[in-house]
């Protein structure tokens, strides 16, 4: 079996990888973090010192990292991993990052034998903790078997978006919606909130008119609203991707009013230091600006089918 290269175990990557494991591949990781890498070495990876040792020694590279500069840290350079793989390699990089940055790359593998895969990943933590992730993939067709049974280890849902660069901009139509959904599903429940309305009531409304949507039942109700604010996907992570959108809405000209607005706001919560909030947590962040009571479901309530 080909060794698997994982560069980057933060809450995403430490779960994909971890299933990587149980699925039986022979995985080589690194990560500044001693405590994830101690927790892949335990479920069976090796541990590399460096990026450069994982390059010399894997056939397909992933990467999950914050963003395009560190994917380029990890990618560009002497010790980096297009400049010590060896010809026929795949930088399966997983992160949400400028597509323009990915095509750029993909440049820069070709002149070394070498090609980039973007396989960004849809839906949230607990799902990468249970290998039901989705993945949106820009590969060319030569380069989609190969990295696919990785992606099926780690998830329950492929889609193989087009050439290389298609996932990642597939990705940000996908986290615009998801991003202003909360943002949206925040000012309607802090105005149920001072309306004095009842929240379960609400919510059982909004779940059976078509103002439904997938963050408001599948999301929220397992976060803000029962009080857990711990990121699956922080506050700063969406501004962040709000960011990405905003630059690739700019440079293709095409006019984008509710993601800047939403953009806005979300730089207005990290501005407070909200930033490490789930983003479910906008909602307690339109509350606290309004003096608004939060809105929380009693315990033990579930959503209705």
């Amino acid at each position: 079996m080909s060794k698997i290269g994982f560069i980057g175990l933060g809450r995403m990557g430490k779960s994909m990888a971890l299933n990587l494991c149980r699925k039986g591949f022979d995985l080589i990781v690194f990560d500044l973090n001693v405590s994830a890498t101690n927790d892949l070495k335990e479920a069976g990876a090796l541990v590399s010192p460096s990026v450069k040792d994982i390059a010399t020694e894997c056939d397909i590279v992933v990467t999950m990292l914050p963003s395009s500069k560190e994917v380029e840290f990890v990618a560009l350079g002497a010790n980096g991993i297009f400049a010590n793989a060896k010809a026929g390699t795949v930088l399966l990089d997983m992160s949400t990052i400028d597509p323009a940055s990915t095509l750029r790359l993909h440049e820069i593998a070709l002149s070394h034998g070498q090609t980039v895969v973007d396989a960004p990943v849809g839906r949230l933590a607990i799902h990468a903790d249970r290998g039901e992730s989705l993945f949106m993939v820009g590969a060319s067709d030569t380069d989609f078997p190969r990295v696919e049974p990785l992606l099926r280890a780690m998830g329950t849902t492929i889609y193989h978006c087009g050439p290389v660069g298609a996932g990642g901009k597939t990705k940000l139509v996908n986290n615009f919606m998801a991003i202003s959904l909360c943002q949206m599903n925040g000012e309607a429940l802090a105005l149920s909130q001072k309306f004095g309305l009842d929240i379960t009531t609400t919510l059982s409304v909004l779940y059976g008119t078509s103002a439904t949507n997938g963050q408001l039942r599948l999301n929220f109700p397992n976060k803000v609203l029962v009080n857990d604010l711990t990121p699956g996907f922080t506050i700063d992570l969406a501004h962040k991707d709000l960011s990405l959108v905003l630059a690739s809405a700019h440079a293709n000209s095409v006019p984008m009013p509710l993601a800047a607005s939403v953009y806005e706001f979300f730089s207005q919560a990290r501005a407070a230091k909200f930033g490490h909030y789930d983003f479910t947590g906008i909602t307690d962040v339109i509350c606290n600006l309004s003096n608004i009571e939060k809105p929380r479901v009693p315990e033990g309530w579930k959503v209705e089918n």
